[in-house]
């Protein structure tokens, strides 16, 4: 079972996909040829309904924009020629075979204000583009009517080849100027989904540090007080008893300054600051219920930000495997490739790892998506077990820390 996670989508994916490839035209008229026929004869009436409409809406709005009403007229037809664009591709998929990306939405709500807004609409690349296809298509839709309908009276055996023809124009129109602008749109949505879970990550990080701290230090430095006031009342007359509380409150202190050092290593080891990956990640090591061999082949130190992503991975990736994987065995690489800080973690359990699979994984996944990582789970039934991270590399800086030295490669534990 393989599972794999990816924050990035390659650019140009509103061309056609291998599975959108259309069987070549022949002189037998199938259903892929009345699907191109009905496109062409359809053109005629949709063009001329898009050109109309954004005649009308430029005359409109540009004509009264001397006037209070000229501009959101103008915006609001703008967000119409979105809507005229989503149905155009709606019959290209349906009738070509054309998948296109829909354009993210415009983020009108999380803008404040009515002018900008009103910004964000005028200079919205997707409405203006769609009408500049609605100009384009109305003489191209009339030229294709007419050759068409033609073709059907006279030219009917070579029909399937005129209607591939004019129908790969259409194709091209729909992912030149429908298509979302060059991955960026695309982009624009997954930075803005990234943005949604390193705040609900960082929201989850301080609920579990405030009940680590609630029930753990906290509760025990109560008990350390209401111990100390009673040993106190209990010195003059009965100063036994009071050393006897004084001893278990001493008992106390030392829990209480473990569980605060736990805390800490929680939030961000000082091993890893001061010492760096190799070290950490053999310190977690081991703590792991099962031998695991470490290999850090790093030159040189990642950034800080990067290097705590990458440990606490590593972390929770060892405690899963203590506790679910039933493995003799583990093992930890932490390498560099070109621009990429790669981790792969293995072991020789029973498999069957997921991302949905109630360990963790899907957080570690949404946790690298937002730094643009990938994560990838290769966990068949029976075993073995190999998860591998990939992050993006960001040297060191001086505001890292005067710890980013340059560490031996290749070192194994």
């Amino acid at each position: 079972m393989t599972e794999r996670l990816s924050t990035s989508s390659p650019a140009g994916t509103t061309g056609a996909a291998t599975g959108d490839r259309l069987p070549p035209a022949r002189f037998a008229y199938d259903r892929h040829t009345w699907k191109e026929i009905a496109h062409l004869l359809a053109n005629l009436p949709a063009a001329l309904i898009g050109f109309v409409y954004v005649v009308v809406m430029l005359a409109v709005g540009v004509g009264l924009t001397v006037t209070v009403v000229g501009l959101p007229l103008l915006a609001a037809g703008l967000v119409g020629a979105r809507q005229s664009g989503k149905l155009e591709r709606a019959r290209a998929r349906a009738l070509l075979g054309v998948r296109v990306d829909e354009p993210s939405p415009l983020p009108l709500r999380s803008r404040s204000g009515f002018l900008a807004q009103l910004w964000m609409s005028l200079k919205d690349p997707v409405g203006w583009r769609t009408v500049l296809y609605d100009f384009i298509r109305f003489p191209w839709g009339v030229f294709t009517f007419c050759v068409t309908l033609t073709s059907l009276l006279v030219l009917w055996p070579v029909l399937p080849f005129i209607a591939r023809g004019l129908t790969n124009v259409d194709r091209a129109m729909v992912r030149g100027l429908l298509s979302p602008s060059d991955g960026l749109e695309r982009r624009i949505a997954e930075l803005e989904s990234d943005r949604g879970i390193v705040v609900d990550t960082a929201a989850a990080d301080l609920r579990r540090i405030e009940r680590d701290l609630h029930d753990g230090a906290q509760a025990r430095l109560v008990n350390l007080a209401m111990g100390l006031g009673l040993a106190k009342e209990k010195l003059l007359e009965d100063p036994d008893t009071a050393a006897a509380m004084v001893d278990e409150a001493h008992g106390e202190v030392k829990l209480a300054l473990q569980e605060l050092r736990d805390l800490a290593r929680g939030i961000h080891p000082a091993v890893l600051t001061d010492r760096g990956l190799d070290a950490a990640l053999s310190s977690v090591a081991s703590r792991c219920t099962v031998p695991v061999q470490v290999t850090v082949d790093l030159a040189e130190r990642p950034a800080a930000a990067i290097e705590g992503i990458a440990y606490f991975t590593v972390s929770e990736l060892l405690q899963n495997v203590s506790k679910h994987s039933g493995a003799r065995s583990a093992s930890v690489e932490v390498w560099r490739t070109s621009d990429r800080l790669l981790i792969q973690v293995g072991d020789d359990g029973h498999g069957g790892a997921r991302l949905d699979g109630g360990t963790g994984m899907k957080g570690l996944a949404d946790r690298l998506s937002a730094v643009d990582g990938l994560f990838v789970v290769d966990s068949p039934e029976g075993g073995p077990t190999t998860i591998t991270a990939e992050l993006p590399w960001r040297d060191r800086t001086g505001a890292d820390g005067a710890a980013g030295t340059s560490r031996p490669p290749a070192r194994s534990h």
